[in-house]
């Protein structure tokens, strides 16, 4: 542990920072057990029952059971409010959803990654219209500011992740290498880790649908690039990021990285780490909550993620979102929704929530109640306010984030990396 926290600690001081000026807004008091909410008051008793129903991604194994006791516990305290929550995998909610708002079937509130599509269709309410003042004072203005379109904010945040490199210790003692902190070490910690057992994977990549999206913000933010330049410009071809896809697509070619990238996701690479299959991987930090819950048993070790061109490790900061979709919602209905939110974003139970799953929260007493109740996640709850974030308030970014794993997937086939992302560039700046 100690080697686990002092390692997370460099990680926060090499970090980059990004869209994360703002200071924390001062913590309210603590509003005490789960079963109490806090904020707005109960919406005036009418005849009729308000129905209320959201869609929720599925984060891991526990999530299913949570939404549920968090259904039936809100029920129970709302007698005149009918909450439905509705948990659909990641491979399957984008999809969903979009086919049941061309249908004109969409969710009341949606817990998903992306928003600045429908908010670019007019599909949104502003945030200010469905979150009370006290929870909206709890919630971090870095993370706010990822939802911001024309200076409103339209999604607040749900959880956060961040990405570090976490590597099998025992693995790197027997190969004889030490933890890589540049792209030169990594490929050279490759190559011994091969020689020492050709069955263990050295380093694992995603680039499937499910986070390829990732894998291009590691390596082109670790060598100097971005999706865009200062001025919000996409910048997808830039010469540092066909360097960095190239690098990425060389350690696949070389042999030194799981066998099927396209096709073996995040949750599978964590599969081997803790299988000891797996030599390094990035990955967020529920990792070690995912192989605790597996069962495995590995001795992991966490770093920050290696650069190239003596350019600062940057992490990838990941978070989710909660929207209201424009229904022409009465008064009525708009308070409960406030409600809803007011007990979901209740200090214990919010806290709850995320450290089931190994998440970061993204209010500030949330963050106080998870760094005092896990010392493990202290460190991370600072890195998490100084990463870098995608540009998901840009209207392309969904034709960007399917791009870019387009064009990860056509270069694990053999497709020239500059022409891809040149016609990739064109496609969404032209």
């Amino acid at each position: 542990m100690k080697k686990i926290l002092a390692a997370l600690l460099a990680v926060c001081m090499v970090l980059s920072l990004a869209a994360c000026g703002s200071k924390d807004p001062t913590p309210p008091a603590n509003s005490g057990t789960p079963s109490t909410p806090s904020g707005s008051s109960t919406p005036a008793p009418s005849g009729d029952k308000i129905e209320i129903n959201v869609v929720a991604a599925q984060y891991g194994q526990n999530t299913n059971n949570w939404w549920a006791d968090f259904q039936d516990e809100f029920n129970a305290a709302y007698e005149n409010i009918n909450l439905t929550v509705e948990v659909i995998s990641w491979n399957d909610i984008s999809t969903v959803v979009n086919t049941r708002v061309s249908n004109n079937q969409a969710p009341d509130i949606l817990n998903i990654d992306l928003f600045a599509a429908y908010q670019a269709d007019g599909l949104l309410l502003p945030a200010e219209q469905y979150v009370s003042d006290e929870t909206y004072a709890k919630l971090y203005p870095a993370f706010l500011e990822q939802s911001v379109v024309d200076g409103t904010v339209w999604a607040i945040p749900d959880l956060a992740s961040a990405r570090a490199l976490y590597y099998n210790e025992d693995i790197l003692t027997a190969a004889g290498v030490e933890v890589p902190t540049t792209w030169e070490e990594l490929k050279a910690a490759c190559e011994a880790i091969k020689a020492y057992d050709s069955s263990i994977y050295p380093w694992g990549i995603d680039m499937t649908t499910d986070e390829g999206q990732a894998a291009f913000a590691y390596y082109i933010w670790n060598n100097g690039g971005d999706f865009t330049d200062a001025e919000g410009n996409w910048t997808l071809n830039s010469d540092k990021n066909v360097e960095a896809i190239e690098y990425a697509i060389d350690l696949v070619n070389s042999g030194y990285t799981n066998t099927d990238p396209a096709n073996e996701t995040r949750y599978a690479l964590q599969d081997m780490l803790g299988a000891g299959k797996l030599a390094m991987m990035i990955g967020p930090n529920s990792i070690p909550t995912y192989v605790s819950d597996g069962g495995y048993s590995v001795n992991l070790g966490v770093a920050s993620i290696p650069t190239n061109g003596g350019n600062p490790s940057v992490s990838a900061g990941v978070m989710d979102r909660f929207m209201v979709f424009d229904k022409g919602h009465s008064a009525e209905k708009l308070e409960a929704i406030k409600t809803f939110f007011d007990f979901f974003y209740d200090d214990t139970r919010y806290s709850e929530w995320v450290l089931m799953e190994g998440f970061l929260p993204a209010t500030s007493t949330g963050g106080e109640i998870v760094a005092s109740s896990d010392p493990a996640m202290a460190p991370w709850v600072e890195i998490v306010g100084s990463c870098k974030f995608y540009p998901v308030a840009k209207s392309e970014w969904d034709d960007v984030k399917q791009g870019v794993i387009n064009v990860e997937q056509g270069a694990l086939l053999g497709g020239n990396v500059k022409e891809l992302l040149d016609e990739l560039q064109s496609n969404i700046a032209g």
